[in-house]
Parts: structure tokens; C-alpha cells; sequence
């Protein structure tokens, strides 16, 4: 495809690189082989950076955490919007943090078993213990104090193994060195982490949810993190794109 491309061809890439930031060989082979769904595209997913709150440098931080998450995995977008979020002014104690905030989001699983194991246990005739002793109540204390809720699997996680959730608690409190995430953003980062369509987890999306209305987060904010979500499935394009025109190229 080393065809020059039309003046309304430049014209849409020139738009598109205002926008988003980039170019690259995937919107170079829609531009030529769809060019009506690229534009359909651009206008798509720059509805909510244009219309809604959320700042450039979170939007980035957003993406570098949905590309990171281990359920997507993808290291081109990550490499891409770690360094446009660099670029427009986050620091490395941000981008740090969103790390760790992708690696917490392993604990959904852990959540989502513990409840359902508690449950069978109950239907089998197993005990749960009761009464928390001490050192769980002080745990307990420290993780209200910390996220001001309580919710379910932290309670049946306590009581069936303590020392674990001592570990998890370490995990969910530990913040990187220097500048980092002010409480809204590791919320809402959190809540783009449970929403998004390769994790899609409904208890741990309401949780942080009910945590971001809490501390006076918008519905506007909330609704921009849940729009955005749905981007990763352009990567459908930023992996096939490549593949078709080397499928193409080879046919010749």
C-alpha cells in the first residue's frame, strides 16, 4: 500500500494524530481499506475525552491501565500511553501506581471464589467461625479506616484465613515513592480495572462505584471511565490490521 494517499485521506489522518496523539501502521491500513469506519471510529472513541471531565494525563493513566491489566496484556498500548501519560505530565510514582493497581485487580478473582466457597461450605455443614478475635478485629479496623466499607469477601476472607488477608490488606495500601495518585484517580482507575469487558467483574465495578460516589466523584467522571473501557476492543484492528495487509502483500 505505498499508494500516495488522497488530500481527504490526509486531512483525516492529520484530524486523527490531533486527537489520539499517534499513527500507526493499523490506522494507516484502515485509512486505505476503511477509511469511513476509521473516521466512524475516531468520532466513537473521542466522545468522552471530548465531552467529559476526566483530564488528558488520567485518561492516559486509564489506558495504561487497561492495556496492563493481565486480563489484556497488550504491550504496544501499554509502551504507547505509558509514554504519552509521561509526556503530558504524569510521574513515574503515577504510572508506578497504576502497575500495582493492575496487579491488585487479581484479588477480583480471589473475591469472587471466597464467596462462592463460603457459601458450599455453609451448605455442606461446615462451621464459619463466628466471633473474630483480636488481631481480626484490628484488621478489620484498619481496612475500614483505610476504604471506609466493609464488603463481603473481606469479612469471609478474615474469618477463613486471617494471615492471607493481612497480606492483601499490605498489597491494597502500599503506595509507590514520590507523587503519586491522589484517592479519586486510584478509585477510578480501579473501577476502569473491574468494568472493562476482559474483566467484567459486576461486585468489585458496584464497589468502587459506591466508593468513587462517596468521595464526591462526578456521574459524569464515572460514566467517562466506563465509556473508555470499551476501547480495548479496537485492538481487534491494531492486531488484524497488520496481519491482513502482510496476508495482502504476500498474495501479490
Amino acid at each position: 500500500m505505498s499508494d500516495a494517499l488522497t488530500p481527504e485521506q490526509e486531512a483525516m489522518k492529520a484530524a486523527y494524530i490531533r486527537a489520539r496523539g499517534y499513527w500507526k501502521p493499523w490506522t494507516e491500513g484502515l485509512l486505505r481499506l476503511s477509511p469511513d469506519f476509521l473516521n466512524t471510529y475516531a468520532s466513537y472513541a473521542g466522545h468522552p475525552a471530548a465531552h467529559g471531565p476526566l483530564s488528558p494525563v488520567m485518561c492516559e493513566l486509564i489506558y495504561v491501565a487497561l492495556d496492563g491489566s493481565a486480563t489484556h496484556l497488550f504491550e504496544s498500548g501499554l509502551r504507547l500511553h505509558m509514554g504519552i501519560a509521561l509526556e503530558r505530565g504524569a510521574t513515574p510514582a503515577q504510572v508506578m501506581e497504576v502497575l500495582q493497581l493492575a496487579t491488585a485487580q487479581g484479588l477480583d478473582g480471589v473475591a469472587r471464589g471466597v464467596e462462592i466457597l463460603a457459601e458450599e461450605l455453609v451448605a455442606e455443614g461446615q462451621e464459619i467461625p463466628e466471633r473474630l478475635d483480636e488481631a481480626q478485629q484490628a484488621l478489620k479496623a484498619q481496612y475500614e479506616a483505610r476504604f471506609g466499607d466493609w464488603p463481603r469477601f473481606c469479612d469471609q476472607m478474615l474469618r477463613l484465613d486471617p494471615a492471607y488477608f493481612a497480606r492483601m490488606l499490605e498489597l491494597l495500601t502500599c503506595r509507590a515513592v514520590g507523587e503519586g495518585l491522589d484517592e479519586k484517580s486510584r478509585i477510578l482507575i480501579s473501577l476502569a480495572l473491574a468494568a472493562c469487558f476482559t474483566e467484567l467483574d459486576a461486585e468489585a465495578t458496584r464497589l468502587q462505584i459506591r466508593r468513587a460516589l462517596r468521595i464526591g466523584a462526578s456521574r459524569e467522571e464515572i460514566l467517562q471511565v466506563l465509556q473508555m473501557t470499551a476501547h480495548l476492543g479496537v485492538h481487534a484492528c491494531s492486531v488484524g490490521m497488520p496481519a491482513l495487509m502482510d496476508a495482502m502483500a504476500a498474495r501479490r
